[in-house]
Formats: structure tokens, sequence, C-alpha cells
């Protein structure tokens, strides 16, 4: 492994999201923000939307059934919510269905320089509000990517973020390699194609759209409070949310590797040695009579190998990484 991948949200970011601003750019009044945000995102099971739904609730808004949901994956949702238009998603969203949002670039820019997620809000494709959610960075993220980048390991960090949003986090974490604006059926090609580039790629994740992702890597390492889907897909799953392990992992793989090429290593050597003395070596420096003892010797000699290429591996039980 030289290139070790880690989706953002849930892996590296604690996965809870919480509405940080809301920005009202038309004529609704935040309540009504929040009644019509919440009530389009009741039918989404995205991390941002219930950190809509919860601020809604915790205002005690009151939260209209939608109709005609429409979940558009990469882009947000659409909705009829009390018989009007509802769109909650990206900029990209916003120009699909022509909702003029270009004036409120540079606000925009600000939440995102914050390393926060931006959300437009339009009411029959008129601008009504700008919201903000921020994710909180796992503690051990920093000191998994510090220790993997010390192994020699290039780090990247996927995300549907925008690339200012992304570049924020990434700093935080010490990542120098981002890809954002990622769809999740487009995580799996970015995958394939860094390995066709030569890289062999670890994958990390643990959301259900990580699973094709994690399928195609050399390695899939599904983090174990995440989807069974994932848990299922990855080749390896860790037990514990640290991320740190991530590291500990490969530093163990590395050493079982060492051993198993110490004992392969020891066993030919040792065969190279003595299948000449079985074959009968000695006998012009000894005489035929030694071939009267081999038997015993050449029995022990066998369980001393055995017994050295066992204990070797059980060295593996003093395994401390390197962390």
């Amino acid at each position: 492994i030289n290139t070790v991948i880690f989706d953002k949200t849930g892996t590296l970011t604690k996965g809870q999201p919480s509405v940080t601003d809301i920005v009202p750019i038309g004529k609704l009044s935040e309540i009504q923000i929040l009644g019509y945000a919440g009530a389009v995102e009741k039918g989404s099971e995205h991390p941002l939307a219930e950190a809509v739904v919860n601020a809604a609730q915790a205002k005690s808004v009151r939260l209209a059934d939608p109709s005609g949901f429409e979940a558009l994956p990469g882009l947000g949702v659409k909705a009829t919510v009390e018989g009007r238009e509802v769109l909650l998603g990206n900029l990209e969203l916003m120009s699909k269905f022509s909702v003029p949002v270009e004036e409120y670039s540079e606000r925009v820019g600000e939440l995102q320089n914050q390393g926060k997620t931006v959300t437009f809000l339009a009411v029959d494709r008129q601008p009504s509000a700008i919201i903000g959610l921020a994710d909180t960075v796992k503690e051990s993220s920093a000191r998994s990517v510090k220790a993997l980048k010390k192994m020699g390991l290039e780090v990247i960090m996927l995300t549907g973020d925008n690339e200012r949003t992304a570049k924020a986090i990434a700093q935080t974490l010490g990542i120098d390699t981002i890809i954002a604006n990622v769809r999740p059926d487009q995580k799996e090609d970015i995958v394939r194609k860094l390995q066709t580039s030569g890289k062999k790629v670890a994958m990390v994740g643990d959301g259900i759209n990580d699973a094709p992702a994690l399928a195609a890597a050399d390695v899939g390492i599904a983090i174990g409070s995440g989807t069974d889907v994932a848990k299922e897909t990855g080749g390896i799953v860790l037990i514990k949310d640290d991320m740190t392990d991530v590291p500990k992992a490969i530093d163990l793989s590395r050493a079982t590797v060492s051993k198993i090429k110490q004992n392969l290593l020891w066993a030919f050597l040792y065969n190279v040695a003595l299948i000449p003395v079985a074959a009968g070596v000695l006998v012009p420096f000894l005489g035929p009579g030694i071939y009267q003892v081999l038997p015993l010797l050449a029995g022990a000699a066998m369980a001393i190998s055995s017994v050295t290429v066992v204990s070797n591996s059980l060295l593996l039980r003093r395994f401390n990484p390197r962390i």
C-alpha cells in the first residue's frame, strides 16, 4: 500500500453535523426557513438532513409532510411543501433549476473558508436562505494522518464538499491532497483511476456510498461504527472509532509480512544446508556409520526448525505500533 484515501464525513469527522448559520436572503423568517428546510429533509437519510431537522425541532418548528420528495445524488433534495416547490442543496442544484444565487458568493465564501458546508434553500425557485453546517473533526484524525505520512504513504481526502470547504478541513488535518465535489457514484472510479496510475490504494470509509470504493480498493478498511454494508465490503473492519487504528493496522501488516519473509528465508537456508547432508555428503569424510546416528539427528533438526519458525512468529505478540 502506498496511498490511503479517507472519506471525510463520518470517517475523518464525527458524522454528526449541526446547523451553525442561517442567513435569510429572501422574505422568509428564520422560523419559516427551518420549517421549509426541515420539512423537505424529513424524507432524507443524509447526515446533513438530520442536522437540519434537528435544528428545526430544537426551535419547536412544526414540520409539514412533504410530497413528491426526490433525492438528487450529489446535488440535494426537492419536494413540495404546503403547495410550494422547495429546493435544498448546493450551488449545482440551484444552477440546475435556474435559481439566481450568484450575488451571494462572498457570504458563501466566508462560510466555506471556515470549513462549513453551505446549503441553499429556494422556495418556488426564489433564493430564500443560505444554511451553514459544520461537522466536528475526530481528535484521532490528525494523528492518524501524521503517522501515515511518516510511514511514507500518500494521504488523500475524498469529499462531496466544494473545494474551499475541503481545503479548510484538510489544512487542519495536515492533508495535502484533496478530491472535492465528488458524487457518491464517482468514488469507485477515482479509486480505479489511482490504481491505473500505479498506486496501491487503501480506502477508508463508513457509509453505504463508500461500499463500491471499498470493494474496488486493494485494501478496503471499514469503520466499525459505520453501516453494515460498508463493514461487509471492507477487507478490514476497525472495531473502535479511532483513526489511529488505520496506521496501526498497516504497521502490523508490514510486521507480519516481514516475519513471513524471515521464516521463508530461514526455512530455505536450513534446507539448503541440510538436504545435502541427508543425501550423503558427509560419507566421504565420516564414513557410512554416521548414517546410523543421522536419522535421530534429522528428527531433532526438523523439530528445531519448526520451533524456530513458530517462535519467531510468536514475537508478533509483542508488537508495538510506532505511533
